[in-house]
């Protein structure tokens, strides 16, 4: 069962088409990733989810209600959508607690206790009720945001790059933490960034957007290992992209005879190859072989670049353990694991 779908929706501004013919699926309880460069429309679209900006075209519907379509659209407040901001947008003038409550209907002691019960689900401490937004660190004043989303028991909420103002090791505890209360809450999820990592380990179903259009969507495992084209490829991690040719499930390529996930035969193709796929050595293990002309530190992992003695030269991404990587001048011998994924022409 979908909660969510959008059927062919599209949006221009000015000369500039911001959305063209998108059309999505989101099933019921789950976390779906909207994920794109700066200009790909992820941000147009949730706002059009929510009700703040229409479509030219095209249909949204939400638990079988049509939401928009060519005769009419609801307005942002009747949706029941929650909405969490980047910049969490809490009122200045409102303590916690009031801007947990604001649009609750109810009143006095049942009141209290709901903004308790919703501090408490975020993991906020009692005490932080009568506190000021100005006065809260940029992970409780999310946590506030969410909570006031929340408070109007959605039917579905909106997530802006909630967490790219978050310090590296904040964010991802807030990640985790919001997955999980909106997992155990059942409330189905639509989440738009533009940090890859984030988008795949927060996602249940990934969506690739960019110039406007839904260029691939699935599992993000799926869309990981077998992008379709070397844009998406690049923009879900590092990928080694090479010239190939490709028969009977077998690619020929400067890394030598790799295995590939199709049987097709062509004299010219693209297979791509993610780094942790390929394995350095710096003792003579196969006929592959280049030359290390940068290691980039970056902790239990290092980013080699290997440079191939092809003609063109081509110099290569691979990763390799921290602390036992050759440095810059090594000559490293190449092997591979699992399949290549022949990319579409």
């Amino acid at each position: 069962m979908n909660t969510l779908e959008l059927h062919a929706i599209c949006k221009t501004f000015g000369p500039q088409p911001a959305l063209v013919d998108v059309s999505l699926s989101v099933p019921a309880g789950s976390r779906t990733v909207i994920v794109g460069p700066s200009g790909s429309g992820k941000t147009t679209l949730l706002r059009m989810i929510a009700g703040f900006e229409f479509p030219d075209s095209g249909s949204l519907i939400l638990d079988g209600q049509t939401l928009v379509d060519a005769t009419h659209a609801v307005p942002a407040h009747q949706r029941r959508i929650g909405y969490v901001p980047q910049d969490g947008a809490l009122f200045p003038h409102m303590t916690v607690a009031d801007n947990i409550g604001f649009g609750l209907a109810s009143k006095g002691d049942s009141r209290h206790a709901r903004i308790a019960q919703l501090m408490d689900s975020v993991a906020l401490d009692s005490n932080m009720a009568q506190r000021w937004p100005h006065e809260l660190s940029g992970g409780q004043q999310q946590r506030v945001a969410l909570a006031r989303a929340l408070a109007q028991q959605p039917r579905l909420m909106l997530l802006d790059e909630p967490f790219s103002a978050l310090d590296t090791g904040l964010r991802c505890a807030m990640r985790k933490m919001v997955a999980r209360l909106l997992s155990d809450a059942g409330i189905t999820t639509i989440l738009v960034t533009h940090d890859q990592s984030e988008a795949l380990s927060f996602a249940d179903t990934l969506a690739v957007m960019r110039m406007g259009r839904l260029v691939q969507s699935g599992q993000p495992m799926d869309l990981y290992q077998y992008p379709v084209d070397e844009q998406t490829a690049s923009f879900l991690g590092d990928a080694v992209v090479l010239p190939a040719a490709i028969a009977a499930g077998w690619a020929y390529c400067e890394l030598g005879r790799i295995q590939v996930n199709s049987n097709q035969t062509c004299a010219t193709a693209a297979i791509m190859l993610r780094p942790e796929q390929i394995q350095v050595s710096t003792t003579v293990v196969s006929d592959c072989h280049g030359v290390v002309t940068e290691r980039e530190f970056g902790g239990n992992t290092c980013t080699l670049t290997v440079l191939l003695p092809s003609k063109p030269c081509r110099a290569i991404k691979v990763h390799s353990s921290g602390t036992h990587a050759p440095p810059a001048g090594s000559e490293v011998y190449l092997t591979t694991t699992g399949l290549a994924h022949v990319l579409s022409s």
